[in-house]
């Protein structure tokens, strides 16, 4: 028998709290249910870890019915102790920490697009429920939390890292103006520079300057728990995720995702619609990957008062995925390379994840290729989703945010 908590119920805990153990590590998990945290979660359990799950289920995410619709949510079920609720109820929060050692704080809201017009839920999620987080360990003195993990982003930089040969010195272009990119000039620029800039691997030092209002949340976020925790001698850890990709992810959020973007309009046998020029990059880093860097994150005793980059170190363009992504799936659709843009986009950013490395002992073991190949894979064995991406389209249009 599975019981799940709602919001402003009792939280109704599943049957493997008959399973806990007083010497158990007990973490929390919000945003436990999605792509990252449902995979951690997992891997927690078989390291013998009591895990218990806050998340709301989002539809965009989850779908209507998450108990038949949310691979994701299936794969925890019976395994955690399941509340649906929300970052931004305090009682909720209450609920969910108690009796708690760590907590991997996932929930947020995510889309980069979507969060320039849907201001308001974007800064409520992400900044006003971690603020929650943190009054309620300062102030709640019977809680025993003595690790906080969570996920900034690599949005929190805006562009990234370059080399200026003019300046001799690295430089950090500020956001791309609408009148060079509708004019279909976009690459960065730097004052003072007229040679072209050299992309490098950003590092965790490197200017923050977001261009998005998602990308802002989570720079305050991230902030907010290093200022706070450190206030109340609670270690912090913070992780700066590049595009995580691979099995699970879902494949109907029309929002966030290119990888799952691009399959769906495929699958559909739609046109895929190549912003910009297409050679605009991300970091591409696979879903197992991610895993192990924030297990490392909770258990590496070294890693607190840290941030760390999560990626591969290697850039990848968009009209690459396409390509690759057709190749795997065996399938040909129409490949546009329209011009158009979004504001908030940046033009690339890839990490330097020596940090990591030297501290977490982190190294990637999944390059693109083999990444992409399984995650086709897992694809090919899903139902076709419905492709919402015209509407997703639609909404920026009519906000004005895309060109």
């Amino acid at each position: 028998m599975i019981s799940i908590a709602r919001s402003g119920a009792r939280p109704l805990l599943t049957d493997i709290s008959n399973r806990k153990q007083p010497d158990m590590k007990k973490i929390l998990i919000t945003g436990g249910a999605g792509f990252i945290g449902s995979n951690v979660a997992l891997k927690l359990i078989e390291k013998g870890y009591y895990v218990r799950v806050l998340d709301n289920l989002s539809k965009q995410i989850h779908g209507d019915n998450p108990e038949e619709t949310s691979p994701l949510f299936r794969s925890i079920i019976g395994k955690v102790d399941f509340i649906r609720g929300s970052v931004t109820s305090r009682e909720d929060w209450l609920r969910a920490l108690d009796g708690i050692d760590t907590v991997l704080h996932l929930a947020a809201e995510t889309g980069t697009g979507q969060s320039m017009y849907d201001i308001e839920n974007y800064v409520n999620t992400n900044i006003g429920g971690t603020a929650i987080m943190l009054d309620i360990l300062t102030n709640v003195r019977s809680l025993d939390v003595k690790r906080v993990v969570a996920a900034e982003s690599r949005a929190i930089y805006g562009e990234g890292r370059y080399w200026s040969s003019d300046l001799n010195s690295y430089v950090y272009p500020e956001e791309r103006t609408d009148e060079d990119m509708s004019n279909g000039d976009f690459e960065v620029k730097f004052k003072g520079c007229d040679t072209p800039l050299e992309l490098v691997a950003t590092t965790e030092d490197s200017a923050i300057h977001p261009t998005s209002v998602y990308g802002i949340t989570k720079q305050v976020q991230g902030q907010l728990i290093h200022l706070c925790c450190k206030a109340i001698g609670i270690d912090a850890v913070t992780f700066r995720y590049q595009n995580v990709y691979g099995p699970g992810q879902s494949l109907s959020n029309p929002y966030t995702g290119i990888l799952s973007i691009f399959s769906t309009r495929i699958k559909n046998g739609n046109e895929i619609n190549i912003f910009e020029d297409g050679l605009e990059t991300r970091d591409f880093v696979y879903i197992d990957d991610v895993v192990d860097a924030t297990i490392r994150g909770i258990e590496v005793p070294e890693a607190a008062g840290h941030v760390f980059n999560v990626g591969t170190g290697v850039a990848t363009d968009v009209l690459t995925v396409a390509r690759t992504l057709m190749k795997s799936y065996g399938t040909e659709v129409p490949l546009r390379v329209s011009g158009n843009y979004r504001l908030g986009d940046i033009r690339h950013n890839y990490a330097d994840i020596t940090l990591a490395r030297e501290i977490l002992g982190f190294q990637p073991k999944i390059d693109f290729p083999t990444g992409i190949s399984r995650f086709a894979s897992w694809v090919d064995s899903q139902e076709v989703q419905e492709d919402r991406y015209d509407d997703s389209i639609k909404e920026m249009k009519e906000k004005g945010l895309y060109k």
